[in-house]
């Protein structure tokens, strides 16, 4: 049996209270309605304008400075609804007029005037962007961290044995926490999948329209039994023009070590041969998703034994301006060649900001390996 919880108020004290002329009256104009909030705070943030005015003028500009106004109005554009910031702005224009009536104009000066000017306009941006997204204060931008924290802890790869290893590295353009690169997997059992996708574009242009794709591919990962197939088809059937989407997929066995990988206009995967002690290039490939409705691609397979690797990684990593691709493929097989002395988990930072550096694009990398 639940107990209901014990009233904020004692009941004693609610009795008189509402005694109080106008009290209960107040107190139901406060909480009344769904903008309740907005209508309280355009209150108490027009009355602070106003009473900072009246105070600079009647007492002292140094305790009561008109400069105070600045951080109203930006509290306001940070907080109010569009409108309820035009009638802030109004009381703090009233307030500075009464300011500058009652000491003289120079009193106020210019270059606080200028500065209220562009809070003003910063302001009014602040509340139209968040009036289009249909938030209010700083939600929008905790929104967009949960999102990433999202796509960040998407983009790790399921618990493996202790006799696999694996590494993702993932760099953005310009340190942004948002890219077009992104990674999806899953584990079932012994089997891991894992996709590794390159949307058109580059950090935050490319990030929302990945963050889109990282959910829709992460539901058709372990899904469907041809996953890029299923991505096409999901592609075509939107309408515009966005640019492309590459991707390949890994399906890997972790008992027997078989692998499948595919391709869809994506970098290939290459693979390390522990026996022969070098990189070889895997033949999977295929078109470039969205284009075609019915995508064909031309499977890979093998086995991953004890010391062998396969590294997965998106353009970014080997295509440069004025460079050809096959070059940049050849620079990152040497480069790869120095993850053996160090170990393949040490060497994986290591060989994306070589292959990153005097360029600006985003990266990716997965290499898993059988130690």
């Amino acid at each position: 049996m639940s107990s209901r919880p014990a009233p904020l108020i004692p009941p004693r004290v609610r009795a008189v209270l509402v005694r109080v002329p106008f009290l209960v009256s107040i107190v139901r104009f406060v909480r009344r309605g769904p903008l309740a909030r907005d209508r309280n705070l355009l209150i108490t943030l027009s009355v602070l304008a106003l009473l900072v005015g009246v105070l600079a003028a009647e007492v002292s500009t140094e305790w009561f400075s008109p400069s105070l106004l600045i951080l109203i109005t930006l509290v306001g554009g940070l907080q109010l609804r569009l409108r309820s910031l035009v009638v802030l702005l109004v009381a703090v224009g009233a307030a500075l007029a009464y300011v500058a009536g009652t000491l003289g104009a120079g009193r106020v000066g210019l270059g606080l005037m200028v500065t209220i000017g562009f809070t003003t306009v910063l302001a009014v941006l602040m509340a139209r962007t968040r009036g289009k997204l249909g938030v209010q204060g700083l939600r929008g931008d905790a929104m967009l961290l949960e999102l990433r924290d999202r796509l960040k802890s998407q983009g790790e790869l399921p618990p493996l044995p202790k006799d696999w290893g694996a590494k993702v590295v993932l760099k953005q353009a310009g340190g942004s926490s948002f890219g077009g690169d992104f990674l999806v997997s899953m584990r079932d059992g012994d089997t891991v999948e894992i996709a590794l996708v390159d949307v058109s574009g580059k950090g935050v242009d490319a990030g929302t329209r990945a963050l889109l794709l990282s959910g829709t591919f992460g539901g058709l990962l372990g899904s469907v039994d041809d996953f890029l197939p299923a991505c096409n088809a999901y592609l075509h059937r939107q309408r515009g023009d966005e640019g492309f989407v590459t991707a390949v997929h890994l399906r890997l066995n972790l008992s027997t070590g078989d692998y499948t990988i595919t391709s869809a206009g994506h970098p290939p995967v290459v693979r390390f041969d522990a026996g022969r002690g070098s990189w070889q290039v895997a033949s999977a490939k295929g078109v470039v998703l969205g284009v075609v409705p019915d995508l064909h691609c031309e499977p890979d397979s093998g086995t991953l034994r004890k010391g062998d690797a396969l590294l997965l990684f998106t353009d970014g990593l080997i295509e440069q301006p004025g460079r050809d691709i096959d070059a940049g493929l050849d620079r990152l097989l040497g480069e790869a060649d120095r993850l053996l002395p160090s170990g393949f988990r040490d060497g994986a930072r290591a060989l994306v900001n070589a292959m990153a550096s005097g360029h600006n694009d985003d990266c990716a990398l997965v290499l898993i390996w059988r130690p």
